[in-house]
């Protein structure tokens, strides 16, 4: 390896360290996503309200739901007495948008009609909900681009909350008066929206909240907004909380269908010895079958050597005439070809030509001229030292 080569690599390798140390080090971009996972800090994450929900709710026991609502609820029903559900208390859900199944919405609503709450903090509800409860939802978007929160009980304080920071924009525009609570407010005074209220269902509430961005690490850590996250769970009922947070977690569920093939062990480890047998069949068939092809030498370059056998040829029969008319026809030949003088007669605007176009010294050129021109017009046999003598004038000129 050349040393240029190496001092290449050394610069190219603390580059990429500088590089890499600059990305380590610079501030990441703030994820500004909506995400209500229990476990992300992003400030739409919902880490905070996690770890103090049961302060915030004043010690009351929180047992979170990693399944659906159906299945945590089925097992709890009583079927040998038919007498509802072994456990009281409040079902709950924070996120932006409803993560709740058909069948564990159903069951959702069995459960309230038996006595117990459901407090749901979301931006929208399905179709069930407004049409179960008479209830119908509609979105505006406010001008100014400012969302503030109020609760509707002024013993619990008039002030307002500004929620603009990831708000949603759904209200209630028509539910029963008659029967329904209204708990809270957004917008302003002179364009007011009800977007917190509670609703009875036979035996039962639900409690809905429109804007599940309060509880967000953004706001529960900004200025007194957790005073408004606080207030609105006030209206949560004392006893068991059961918080469904299956979409909530992080955690996401394989769809592969290898994912139960994978959860069995037999199906799992024959899964495995089948990879096994096929990498093992493709490493012991990948030998070459066909026999090794022998290698071809190319031919030699037999053309100095054949040059050479030609000149012993020449020289031993001692025809140096021959070899003299030959050099000049060689000369003449590569003049008309390379540069385009007519060597017909040699004459002194040959001379010229040959000299502006070659550059070579001009006595040099008359004196080969000389010799050629000698040489037509001689008839004496000639010697050794008359090739040579020409030989080198050539040689002086093509050279």
């Amino acid at each position: 390896m050349s040393r240029t080569l190496k001092i290449y690599i050394f610069f190219l390798v603390v580059l990429l360290g500088i590089v890499i140390y600059i990305d380590a080090v610079r501030p990441k971009p703030v994820d500004w996503r909506p995400s209500y996972i229990i476990k992300d800090k992003v400030p739409f994450g919902l880490y905070v309200f996690d770890q103090e929900a049961e302060n915030v709710l004043g010690g009351t026991k929180i047992k979170k739901i990693n399944n659906t609502f159906y299945e945590f609820l089925d097992r709890q029903y009583d079927y040998d007495n038919q007498n509802g559900y072994k456990i009281k208390g409040t079902l709950m859900n924070i996120c932006d948008e409803y993560v709740i199944d058909d069948e564990s919405t159903n069951e959702m609503f069995y459960f309230v009609s038996h006595g117990n709450t459901a407090f749901l903090s979301v931006q929208h509800l399905p179709k069930i909900f407004t049409d179960s409860l008479k209830i119908k939802l509609e979105s505006a978007f406010n001008i100014d681009n400012k969302t503030d929160c109020w609760l509707a009980n002024t013993q619990l304080g008039n002030q307002k909350y500004d929620l603009s920071k990831g708000a949603g924009t759904y209200f209630f525009s028509s539910f029963d008066t008659l029967t329904t609570t209204v708990l809270g407010y957004q917008g302003t005074d002179a364009n007011k929206k009800v977007n917190f209220i509670k609703i009875p269902y036979k035996k039962g509430n639900f409690i809905i909240h429109l804007q599940p961005v309060a509880f967000t690490n953004y706001h529960l850590l900004k200025d007194n907004h957790a005073d408004y996250a606080s207030k609105v769970l006030s209206y949560v009922p004392k006893g068991d909380l059961f918080w469904f947070t299956k979409a909530q977690t992080g955690i996401s569920e394989s769809g592969s269908p290898f994912r139960y093939i994978l959860s069995q062990p037999a199906l799992r480890y024959a899964w495995y010895t089948f990879l096994i047998g096929i990498v093992v069949f493709m490493i012991f068939n990948a030998k070459r079958r066909q026999r090794v092809i022998p290698i071809i030498k190319p031919l030699p370059n037999t053309t100095v050597d054949f040059t050479k056998t030609i000149g012993n040829l020449y020289y031993q029969e001692g025809n140096h005439q021959n070899l003299i008319d030959k050099k000049i026809i060689y000369f003449l030949e590569r003049v008309r070809n390379e540069y385009l003088i007519d060597t017909t007669v040699l004459d002194e605007n040959f001379i010229k030509k040959l000299h502006l176009k070659t550059g070579k010294d001009l006595k040099d050129i008359e004196h080969l001229v000389y010799l050629i021109n000698y040489q037509r017009k001689s008839y004496h046999q000639s010697i050794e030292s008359d090739l040579i003598e020409i030989n080198n004038a050539i040689e002086k000129i093509i050279n």
